[in-house]
């Protein structure tokens, strides 16, 4: 399908994000210590974040209407990043307020630019089926789906089915587990984004170098999606689509915490998509906002479009 667009060159229309939405608690140390052990925090930050709704802050800071579709506690907590979240412009009307559950906290460990992530998810507070579902309305009316592919399952599998069936911009993040749900993906996918270890899976086999990626993204464009990029290590990332491919290099900045880099990528992707730039330029704008994300700790987006076109004229 090709997106309807307005006469500024911009889809019209909300992107909808289904993914989980959290509360991260962000640890600077400058140093782990060992068994028995104690570290001074240098910095703590507590803020909005889960994959679903960093993709969607970075989708609202570039200009474009975001809204969430996923799960929080009615405990305080979850209060507290909804708050947030409207603050930055969200649609939070489909995040539903699971009771008696607690809202997920993430807890990001940086020191020296490596992170250890501890993850506190009940169960209560992953996406469902019906969830999905209760917000049907909401996705058949959108401008673009983003899938977050770590939620369970049968709610991926239904977000898939009803933005297939409405004919939507589908942006697929990360790899399915199982074999079934993988094949959907790549059927239903416009746009499929994976990290090295998902783009493994994906294939089902070791890739052994970035011209062993580009290849692997190629042969996934052959089963579905119009747009594949995989993670590529140091080389940057491997972009295929339809009759072309590339590597495309990373912005070599000094990373900070690598926690939200590949959110920002997703989101940043998709609306540069939906402006309408070239395949080699939405891949150069994506490259261009994770770099910008992993110099700050947290994860959490601070992105603008004159930022992202400069960058990218530089990556080009």
């Amino acid at each position: 399908m090709t997106p309807q667009r307005a006469a500024t060159g911009i889809v019209e229309g909300v992107v909808v994000v289904v993914g989980q939405v959290a509360r991260d608690l962000v640890l600077a140390v400058d140093g782990l210590p060992g068994a028995g052990g104690s570290a001074t925090v240098r910095e703590r930050q507590e803020v909005l974040g889960g994959k679903g709704a960093n993709q969607a802050v970075a989708v609202a800071q570039l200009g474009m209407s975001a809204a969430v579709v996923g799960v929080v506690g009615d405990d305080p907590a979850g209060e507290a990043v909804l708050a947030q979240a409207r603050r930055d412009g969200l649609d939070v009307r489909a995040v539903v307020r699971r009771a008696g559950a607690t809202t997920a906290l993430l807890v990001d460990v940086v020191a020296g630019g490596e992170r250890r992530l501890l993850e506190a998810v009940p169960d209560e507070v992953l996406l469902t089926a019906a969830d999905v579902q209760a917000a049907s309305g909401l996705l058949r009316r959108s401008a673009a789906v983003l899938v977050q592919l770590q939620q369970p399952g049968t709610a991926v599998s239904a977000a898939l089915t009803i933005a297939r069936d409405a004919g939507r911009f589908v942006v697929v993040d990360g790899a399915a587990r199982e074999e079934g749900l993988r094949e959907q993906v790549l059927a239903t996918a416009t746009v499929l984004r994976a990290d090295a270890r998902e783009a493994e899976l994906l294939l089902g086999r070791e890739l052994d170098g970035p011209d062993a990626v580009l290849a692997g993204a190629r042969e996934l464009v052959g089963r579905g999606p119009r747009l594949v990029v995989l993670e590529a290590g140091p080389a940057g990332n491997a972009a295929a689509w339809e009759g072309g491919g590339e590597l495309v290099p990373l912005t070599g900045v000094d990373v900070a915490d690598p926690t939200g880099g590949g959110d920002s990528f997703t989101a940043a992707l998709a609306v540069a998509l939906l402006r309408g730039e070239d395949v080699e330029r939405a891949v150069r704008w994506a490259t261009a906002a994770a770099g910008s994300t992993v110099q700050r700790l947290g994860g959490r987006p601070a992105l603008s479009v004159d930022e992202l076109d400069e960058q990218a004229d530089r990556l080009g």
